[in-house]
């Protein structure tokens, strides 16, 4: 109980201040790196994958936009999960070999044409956690890509593991703390170059080509965003300020922020693990300040990155250190991978097919036997 209370203070401090928190524990490395994998998606369509390098307002940023992709993307190669480069720094800071794994291949293909449909696609903006990196929910992403979405993901520039295209590094900042709304600030920038996009201009600072029928792709009128831990306060905040959001999601955000969140009459989905309502009073206040339609759903034996692609990521990085099963179930609980998978693809996707494409559907409704992990709480 004393572990569970005083990594729960750490988290906390952590997501409000923008310190960074260890993935894992120290491991036996072995010499040689080994690929990790993900998950394939489902969906439908292959898919594309595009980096972005966006400036202005004092900010630098890396984005990638992940869409439903033609039939020629098999040509084009597929993305890897984090460039090699931040993937050693983030194994090193998380106490493992830097050498011990290469990151994993993506269902992306690297700037392969957008397919061409009757219609512009919804848009749905991802912000990481604290001390995270925009591939953290590729799981996810590629899901929404599959069937249809256009994906922005958003590395906040001194909260995260990236690199620019110059090869500049960047990591998580220890001396100039990054807060939910400076996600927030990203966020905002974001959505302007994504009009600047859909106008027809190119809002990549370097003016690098642009996959064939990006910017006709985005509709506009049609925004979701989710974020994990820090990145779900933020969307709450990004919400509050910018009503070009139409539906939020949060996976296990603490809905702590100076200023606090504020009253909501939009659709938002609380998938929750460690910070709940019932443990954390910003999540409970927060939930009695959503006015419009709400749902608050929770698996059990989830901690804090169950619905991040840490939950399958993690134990192929045991099997390679020789963490023993009981350090790995303190960090992923006991919330089986796979099951974890089938959650992060199917209720984040349940959830803006309702909102922003006002589809049908019964997942949301209630406990579902396909998920009976899944518990739906008043």
């Amino acid at each position: 109980m004393t572990v569970a209370l005083t990594r729960r203070r750490l988290l906390t401090a952590a997501l409000v201040t923008g310190a960074a928190v260890p993935l894992a524990g120290a491991g036996r490395a072995r010499a040689a790196p080994a690929a990790l994998r993900l998950p394939r998606p489902t969906g439908p369509h292959l898919i594309g994958t595009v980096p972005l390098h966006l400036a202005g307002r004092g900010r630098e940023l890396m984005i990638s936009v992940w869409y439903p992709a033609a039939r020629e993307a098999r040509r084009h190669p597929v993305a890897p999960w984090m460039p090699a480069a931040p993937m050693r720094e983030l194994l090193a800071a998380n106490g493992f070999d830097p050498e011990v794994a290469a990151a994993p291949r993506t269902a992306g293909h690297e700037g392969a044409p957008v397919l061409r449909t009757s219609g512009r696609l919804p848009v749905v903006v991802y912000s990481h956690g604290a001390g995270g990196h925009r591939s953290e929910t590729t799981i996810a992403v590629q899901e929404l890509a599959g069937h249809g979405y256009v994906v922005v993901t958003v590395d906040h520039t001194g909260d995260a593991y990236g690199e620019f295209p110059d090869g500049r590094l960047v990591v998580p900042g220890e001396d100039v703390p990054v807060t939910p709304w400076d996600h927030a600030h990203d966020v905002r920038f974001v959505l302007d170059r994504l009009e600047d996009l859909a106008a027809g201009r190119n809002p990549d600072a370097d003016r690098r080509p642009l996959p064939a029928g990006l910017g006709a792709a985005l509709d506009l009128h049609r925004i979701g965003m989710f974020g994990w831990s820090k990145g779900g306060t933020a969307t709450a905040l990004v919400m509050n300020v910018d009503r070009r959001v139409r539906a939020g999601l949060s996976l296990d955000g603490p809905m702590e922020s100076q200023p606090p969140v504020a009253a909501l009459d939009r659709p938002f989905l609380l998938m929750t693990a460690e910070f709940t309502r019932a443990a954390e009073p910003a999540v409970a206040d927060f939930w009695s300040l959503l006015h419009g339609w709400r749902r608050n759903v929770q698996a059990d034996g989830a901690l804090h990155g169950a619905y991040c692609d840490h939950q399958m990521l993690l134990p192929q990085l045991a099997g390679l250190t020789g963490m023993s099963d009981e350090e790995l179930a303190g960090w992923i609980g006991t919330l089986d991978p796979a099951r974890a998978t089938r959650i992060q693809q199917a209720y984040p996707l349940a959830f803006f097919d309702q909102h922003l494409r006002h589809r049908g559907g019964h997942l949301l409704d209630g406990p579902s036997r396909a998920f009976p992990e899944v518990r739906y709480l008043p």
